[in-house]
């Protein structure tokens, strides 16, 4: 089957893939690192149950991943994507002086990407994301396998960081 006839799977990497938790120290504080909180995702740990997850859906679709990670970490996150041994897909990220919050971010990229293709699934850790996409008439999965973090939650919602 040609790759653009197959239906989209769409993974997000934080807190779905990728575990932030590491990382969340940057956020925490009156003065958030976000220069720090970002360089540092090259060392996150994977998430087995998204990762297992990605590969499962690569069998039957196309793997697409959306990120609120801005645009200046696309090396990093293409050289973590690919030392995990995932999918080759393309990554859409948020522009890097876009502050809108993460689930209007991402759901205007769902509503470009459902044009043209059918979306299987949006796998994504982020509630209000899914609510969003839930919302707008597509199918979720909500990853709830990662310690969610009301920092990291704060600052998507409010900052439009990640």
């Amino acid at each position: 089957m040609r790759d653009d006839a197959r239906p989209l799977a769409v993974f997000d990497l934080d807190g779905t893939l990728a575990d932030t938790a590491h990382r969340q120290h940057f956020l925490e504080g009156a003065r958030r690192d976000w220069q720090g909180f970002f360089s540092a995702a090259v060392d996150d740990p994977p998430l087995e149950e998204g990762i297992r997850l990605v590969l499962g859906s690569a069998r039957e679709c196309e793997v697409v991943y959306l990120t609120g990670r801005p645009e200046r970490c696309r090396r990093d996150t293409l050289a973590w994507l690919a030392r995990q041994g995932l999918p080759e897909g393309r990554v859409h990220m948020r522009r890097n002086d876009d502050r809108r919050p993460a689930r209007r971010t991402k759901l205007d990229i769902l509503k470009r990407l459902g044009r043209d293709r059918d979306i299987r699934v949006l796998v994504d850790d982020d509630e209000l994301v899914c609510d969003a996409a839930e919302a707008a008439g597509f199918t979720v999965l909500r990853a709830r396998w990662a310690m969610p973090s009301p920092v990291l939650e704060d600052a998507q919602e409010r900052e439009g960081r990640t």
